[in-house]
């Protein structure tokens, strides 16, 4: 009898023109967060046509898929986000967005057909496998909001999940390599908005008015001039504003001006310091200034805290495929944010970083018009899921009473 790895590998490399397909199709129709319906429906087809139960989401977007286990055993989960970004595709290449201003930057579609390939070779090679491996593959909605994975958690995504995980394409990382991280691994993640609000005049007599592009002009140097003297250098802070609203002519001084931003740390306890730094920077500024100065923060996604027992599996996993050396270890945590953390609040999970940059050329980065992946990384990809989820899937049936 043929090893199950064996089985599982050559599975997905015979279909791998196929996997190639279904990626270059979800990056052709795009769905932005929110509207993934349509992908949701592709998604479902393909897998109740070759057997394999499905439940969909009550929203319409994102669904679940696999074998349900027999009572009192619980299942191994791998997740893909399947949601793309409001950005335009700028590539030349056969496959580029259909839909204008939408694309996906970020490397969904890759995710998602990795993940289908994985849940398609686990079922058509589940008689090779050792013994019932019941396993879950969670097809998520709207994780550039970071709501998705709270969406499918309450939607019963992670009932009898004993782990989770999932892969992340890094363009930074060369084809045929992984990247892992035990521990802290992406960023904790909080959205600032400040409203400054002044009082409006003509641009010829500033006397006559409280100006708040001014103000805020002034709130963001001293935010990131003050925020980064605040606390430990050791410890990573990342402040960052990417909106300034405010006024709608050159001779008119506005009411107001909004900002928003967004806070990056690694501990929750390092954003409750900044936060708090931030508005001593808004009361000192209303005091000289004499505007109003509204500051709120919204909460982001949680910092992905890779389990150590979990990680070790997938590294195994990562090295059954790739071979041991090509399984490299990420020396720092990222400052980016990942909402895959909404699922460890409820089994322990790893995420891993699969190499998608092709050799002899540079590789656009994550969120770039240009962004694209060497395809050769898909099959990588969809057997080191189908890999971790048997070996996590053994390992917790051996520490059954």
């Amino acid at each position: 009898m043929a090893d199950w790895r064996e089985a599982i590998d050559a599975w997905i490399d015979g279909h791998g023109d196929e996997i190639r397909d279904v990626r270059r199709r979800l990056h052709a129709h795009p769905e932005p967060s929110k509207e993934e319906f349509q992908t949701t429906r592709f998604l479902a087809d393909r897998l109740q046509e070759a057997g394999i139960p499905v439940k969909i989401a009550p929203t319409g977007r994102g669904l679940v898929a696999g074998p349900q286990p027999e009572d009192g055993h619980s299942l191994v989960a791998f997740r893909a986000d399947i949601d793309a970004l409001r950005i335009h595709d700028a590539k030349e290449t056969p496959y580029r967005s259909t839909r204008e201003g939408v694309m996906h930057a970020c490397g969904h579609d890759a995710h998602t057909a990795m993940a289908l390939a994985a849940s398609l070779a686990l079922h058509e090679c589940r008689g090779l496998l050792p013994g019932d491996i019941p396993w879950r593959a969670i097809f998520q909605p709207a994780e550039e909001i970071g709501a998705g994975a709270l969406e499918m958690v309450a939607a019963g995504a992670m009932e009898r999940v004993s782990a989770v995980v999932a892969l992340h394409v890094d363009p930074t990382v060369r084809l045929g390599y992984l990247a892992y991280r035990q521990g802290v691994l992406t960023a904790f993640c909080q959205e600032l908005q400040v409203i400054i609000q002044g009082m409006g005049g003509h641009a010829a007599r500033p006397h006559q008015s409280i100006d708040p592009i001014g103000v805020a002009s002034q709130f963001i140097t001293s935010v990131y001039q003050f925020v980064p003297r605040s606390v430990d250098s050791r410890d990573p802070v990342v402040v960052t504003f990417g909106s300034i609203q405010g006024g709608t002519s050159a001779n008119i001084i506005p009411e107001y001006v909004v900002l928003k931003g967004t806070i990056r740390t690694l501990s929750e306890a390092s954003a409750g310091r900044v936060a708090e730094r931030i508005k001593q920077i808004a009361f000192g500024l209303t005091e000289a200034s004499g505007a109003v100065i509204e500051v709120e923060f919204r909460r982001g996604t949680d910092a992905v805290v890779n389990d150590p027992e979990v990680t070790r599996a997938c590294i195994r996993a990562a090295g059954e495929v790739v071979g041991p050396a090509n399984v490299e270890e990420i020396p720092l945590p990222s400052m980016g944010g990942e909402d895959f953390s909404g699922y460890l609040k409820h089994a322990p999970g790893c995420l891993l970083r699969l190499g998608v940059a092709g050799p002899g050329k540079p590789s656009p980065f994550l969120h770039s018009p240009q962004f694209d992946i060497d395809e050769r990384a898909l099959t990588v990809g969809a057997k080191v899921l189908a890999h971790s989820t048997v070996l996590l899937s053994d390992a917790s049936r051996s520490h059954r009473p």
